[in-house]
């Protein structure tokens, strides 16, 4: 960078800089403050931009490691440093792409405001984030094996009834290998771009029940959830020939296969572990959600829940589509409303994805949009995240495992004072040895500050009895 004139450097003087701030808000506000503090930072810290040729790289690198712990979750923050050898590494793949998308937000947000000469500036630091994030995705992207020659009629036929109704989409769907159908874009896309846009018209929402002729008789039954109502309204919905979505219902499958629907042989391989046990037991309480309902539904109002249509297996099979396919989405009117959204259930989980945050609906343009946090090229599968979720959950609602380490397979633990800390570890595990997955630096600092025998004793005992978890 050439060395700037008087001139450029007085109007570089003139407030150029940028606030990273912790929200009073934050649920981990404390443990987030504390972690700043160790690191030489505040909860609100002005960045100022310095006459130095390497402002770029000096800043950057301040930023992003305050923006890191601000964008910590529960876990990062509790296994933090237990996986970092220097203060520039990484947290995690999700920490680090919502780091470096935040500050390129708040850059972005700046630059509107500023001079020219600061503007350029706050290009520079725009231009450079994005090649981190370019080299940060190419060092974590996934190549899957797209299978051309399979057929997607129905899900074409469902992409043009899309566009036709105001939904942009630059994405086709494709059947991917060990994955099923997926997102494919159509073109470059680049950080920013939305891959996804989705009228709120289209969004399959408690609305749609209220306007139907169950809502009347479901609204009476006492505890009942506005998701178990759609749940219902989604069993006869699907076979009404005139509905608004029945492209989109013709092109879910006849059958899930989460691990509510596993047979024989699936239960048996996984036979020993708590997963067994956690999806027994999440059966039998949709069995018996269902045996509150049915028959007495069917007999008190046949005209609106035909027999034929709410059987167990029908039941079952809404239970694992909005188990596997909706989203939570917050709405111009502030309420959050969980959904079904045509299209956007092509997306498939990564530990890796493009798509990071989503989940509001623009009130701008009263649609909800799918922007990438990391560039996706042309035939490359757009990836979303589902959520922070563990490999055995995400089996049991959704039906899979996914590719990688998952940083979320832990299991809590809970001591007789009150204090909860984490493992590494997974439902799907039979290994019984305590110590397999090594324990994190803030269990051990708990461990040695127990200084009565009685307590050490108790913490064994409370290992003992866990071990079996892992």
């Amino acid at each position: 960078m050439e060395p700037l004139s008087p001139y450029e450097a007085l109007e570089l003087d003139n407030d150029c800089s940028i606030v990273l701030e912790l929200s009073k808000d934050d649920p981990l506000f404390e443990k987030k403050m504390k972690l700043l503090q160790s690191k030489g930072f505040n909860s609100k810290e002005r960045i100022n931009f310095k006459r130095d040729p390497d402002f770029v790289t000096i800043t950057l690198k301040v930023m992003l490691q305050i923006a890191r712990i601000i964008n910590l979750d529960e876990v990062e923050l509790y296994f933090g440093e237990d996986g970092i050898s220097s203060p520039d590494d990484p947290y995690s793949h999700r920490n680090e792409l919502q780091a470096l998308t935040s500050i390129l937000r708040l850059i972005d947000i700046s630059a509107y405001s500023s001079t020219q000469m600061q503007k350029d500036l706050f290009q520079k630091l725009h231009d450079a984030i994005i090649d981190m994030i370019h080299t940060f995705a190419g060092n974590n992207s996934m190549q899957p094996t797209i299978i051309e020659n399979h057929h997607c009629d129905k899900e074409n036929d469902l992409l043009k009834w899309g566009e036709q109704n105001g939904i942009r989409a630059r994405l086709r769907i494709a059947y991917v290998k060990d994955a099923g159908r997926g997102a494919i874009a159509r073109e470059d896309l680049k950080v920013g771009d939305a891959a996804l846009e989705i009228p709120a018209s289209l969004i399959i929402s408690e609305e749609l029940l209220r306007e139907s002729d169950m809502y009347h008789v479901l609204k009476k039954i006492e505890g009942i959830s506005s998701e178990t109502m759609l749940l219902l309204w989604s069993m006869k919905e699907k076979h009404n020939c005139n509905s608004k979505f029945k492209k989109y219902f013709a092109t879910l499958p006849e059958e899930f296969h989460t691990g509510f629907s596993f047979g024989l042989e699936a239960k048996m391989a996984l036979s020993d572990t708590l997963l067994f046990e956690e999806i027994i037991q999440a059966n039998n309480h949709l069995h018996t959600q269902y045996d509150g309902l049915f028959p007495i539904l069917c007999k008190e109002h046949p005209d609106i829940f035909p027999p034929e249509l709410y059987t167990w297996e029908q039941f079952l099979w809404a239970c694992e589509l909005w188990y596997s396919n909706s989203m939570k989405i917050m709405f111009a009117d502030g309420k959050l409303r969980t959904c079904l959204i045509p299209i956007a259930s092509f997306f498939n989980h990564s530990l890796y994805p493009h798509i990071v945050h989503y989940g509001r609906i623009d009130s701008a343009t009263n649609s909800l949009k799918f922007c990438l946090s990391r560039p996706c090229s042309a035939g490359e599968e757009c990836f979303l995240s589902y959520g922070n979720f563990s490999s055995s959950h995400l089996i049991t609602f959704y039906g899979f495992v996914p590719k990688g380490h998952n940083p979320y397979d832990i299991f809590p633990l809970e001591f007789e004072d009150g204090t909860c800390h984490m493992v590494r570890a997974t439902w799907l595990s039979r290994n019984n040895h305590i110590f397999h997955y090594g324990l994190p630096t803030p269990l051990l600092d708990y461990l040695r500050r127990l200084k009565s025998p009685i307590l050490n004793t108790k913490t064994l005992v409370i290992f003992c009895s866990f071990s079996y978890y892992y």
